[in-house]
């Protein structure tokens, strides 16, 4: 039988206030919440969403819209100033990561495949972790918040080229190494005309209509990143620079505004996905080796980007406070470990060491974010910022 949409979604909003309402009395993050909830209903759990696998799609959008809204609020000049600045610190520690990562799981007794492609998930910090839990002023208007968006831009090109090589190792991949890096800037520049010659003139006609500002910002959106997905890119990138090509028009603010809940939607179906992939049954067979590299990870990210932070003149505040928001791997781990798998470039107990080193480093990061950093979601009052 097909999964019942209607149902699905009634279970996983259904679940998230009721989680989320414990995790609030008892000052939790929401976002263990959703990922608990993920855990209790999927196909591990009590098996409520059979087939969580069909909504990975739709949770992917809420990525897609959170970097939207990220390039509206980001100047074209301001993003060539960020990306300077963070280029050989993010060149850097992914290096080290990967080292990290590849050493500690051949130690583990994985094999040497095994451990290049957990040292390749290593590399990356989750957009959504480092992005979901910064105030929107420090985001938008503060340095650290712009030093942030770099690293995880640069780190987001790697991820392109990690899912390349990926293919190239396994024989069938028909995506020149060099594509990524032409595809770039002909987006950019394609983007950037036609919201001159094309979008600027509609909003000027018909921004009265709130409607269909809505409409065309989900269109812009979703047709770039759909754009740059076909030209080799991610659609995170594409959603990305669809929203800095449109950060000059008048009414940036009001789409940004008008797209949050919307975000926030897909954002909880993402961590719902997450909890309901890990086979629970097999996890008993990797948890202490997850253990021991979800450790290193929180550990030595903070400490490295503490480091090269430094080297860069950044005050040690600034430093830590960047270093400990990007202290886990991310969701492009996961889909390393996806195509790696179906690739047979990875072993089925490899694919769950990446699974459950993330889950634990989501958590476990999210958790010293909201009780020592300003955030959202903070419980403590003095911490929450919007």
């Amino acid at each position: 039988m097909p999964q019942d949409i209607v149902f699905s979604f009634f279970l996983i909003f259904a679940g998230a206030l009721v989680l989320a309402t414990v995790a609030l009395y008892t000052r939790q993050p929401v976002l263990v919440a959703y990922i608990a909830l993920g855990g209790i209903a999927g196909p591990y759990g009590m098996g409520w969403i059979e087939h969580p696998d069909e909504l990975i799609d739709m949770a992917h959008i809420g990525i897609i819209f959170l970097l939207f809204l990220l390039g509206l609020d980001m100047q074209p000049s301001a993003l060539f100033s960020v990306l300077r600045k963070a280029m050989l610190v993010a060149l850097i520690s992914s290096l080290l990561f990967f080292g990290i990562g590849a050493g500690i799981t051949f130690i583990l007794g994985f094999s040497s495949m095994d451990a290049v492609i957990v040292g390749l998930a290593c590399m990356f910090s989750s957009t959504i972790i480092g992005l979901k839990l910064l105030p929107t002023t420090v985001l938008h208007h503060k340095h650290s918040g712009d030093l942030m968006v770099g690293l995880l831009l640069i780190q987001d090109m790697i991820a392109i080229l990690t899912l390349i090589l990926l293919g190239v190792m396994e024989g069938e991949s028909d995506t020149p190494v060099w594509q990524p890096f032409i595809a770039l800037p002909l987006l950019a520049v394609g983007c950037y005309l036609i919201v001159k010659f094309v979008l600027l003139p509609l909003i000027k006609r018909f921004d009265r209509y709130q409607e269909y500002l809505f409409i065309m910002a989900i269109g812009w959106c979703l047709a770039v990143a759909e754009g740059a997905a076909m030209m080799g890119l991610s659609a995170e990138i594409g959603a990305f620079i669809a929203g800095v090509t449109l950060a000059t028009s008048p009414i940036a603010q009001f789409m940004a505004i008008s797209l949050k809940p919307l975000r926030d939607f897909f954002l909880v179906m993402f961590f719902f996905t997450l909890g309901a992939g890990v086979n629970l049954d097999l996890l008993g067979d990797v948890i202490w080796g997850a253990a021991l590299l979800a450790g290193a990870v929180l550990l030595l990210k903070p400490v490295i980007f503490r480091i090269l932070l430094g080297k860069m003149s950044e005050s040690s505040t600034l430093a830590w406070d960047v270093g400990f928001r990007l202290g886990q791997i991310s969701e492009f781990s996961l889909l390393v470990a996806f195509v790696a798998l179906e690739s047979a470039l990875l072993s089925e107990r490899g694919s769950l060491l990446i699974q459950a080193t993330a889950i634990i480093t989501f958590i476990i990061s999210s958790y010293i974010v909201v009780f020592n950093y300003p955030n959202p979601i903070a419980v403590k009052d003095k911490l929450r910022r919007d």
